[in-house]
């Protein structure tokens, strides 16, 4: 099983982080290791000051495929959760500036919390999902698939063309704007709509 993530595919995350809006998605990747399951608390690490919460919506590869064609793309998934990809903004920051990779920053053990998945089937419409995160019961990121730069069928045929894509594999989709930074004590829940998958406390 491997993470695939996109980063830079909601404008108002771009504007707020003041990147360059992307032409392509653009692809990074986290190991396995950075799973966290069951609403296990994260572990704030040692090595950074700033860790900032992204939420975003996870698709769950369910057969193996590679040049896949987009109007193909929806039979290579059959169930979205949510999850939190945890950065190392201090980190990403310093690699950045030097010009070097950022896998570190984003890929760190517990980096990826997510919840359980629900079938497809269950979304009326994969354009029109709302989702968000609260941390200590105040809203911080509310999002909605309609303004993805990307859409879920374009980013499986993109990553497809490169990487084969394997059962069980999981796609991070990108996070809408306000991401921010969290402090041990704190408690993270993300949503669904109005079904809260995601329960954790920063410890």
């Amino acid at each position: 099983m491997k993470i695939i993530a996109v980063g830079r595919n909601y404008v108002e995350h771009i504007e707020e982080l003041n990147n360059e809006r992307p032409d392509e998605p653009v692809i990074f990747t986290k190991p396995d290791t950075a799973i966290l399951k069951d609403n296990a608390p994260f572990y704030y690490p040692e090595f950074s000051k700033d860790i900032h919460y992204e939420v975003e919506l996870v698709l769950k590869i369910s057969k193996e495929g590679k040049n896949i064609q987009e109007k193909f793309a929806s039979k290579y998934y059959d169930e979205i959760g949510i999850g939190v990809d945890f950065t190392a903004r201090d980190l990403q920051q310093k690699a950045k500036e030097k010009s070097l990779p950022w896998a570190l920053a984003k890929g760190f053990n517990g980096s990826a919390p997510i919840s359980d998945f629900k079938p497809v089937s269950e979304f009326k419409n994969l354009g029109d999902i709302n989702f968000g995160l609260r941390l200590n019961d105040e809203v911080r990121q509310e999002g909605n698939t309609s303004l993805m730069l990307f859409s879920f069928d374009y980013i499986i045929a993109y990553v497809s063309r490169f990487i084969t894509l394997k059962k069980g594999d999981l796609i991070f989709t990108g996070t809408p704007k306000g991401v921010g930074s969290v402090q041990i004590g704190d408690k993270i829940a993300a949503y669904i709509e109005d079904e809260k998958l995601l329960d954790f406390e920063i410890k």
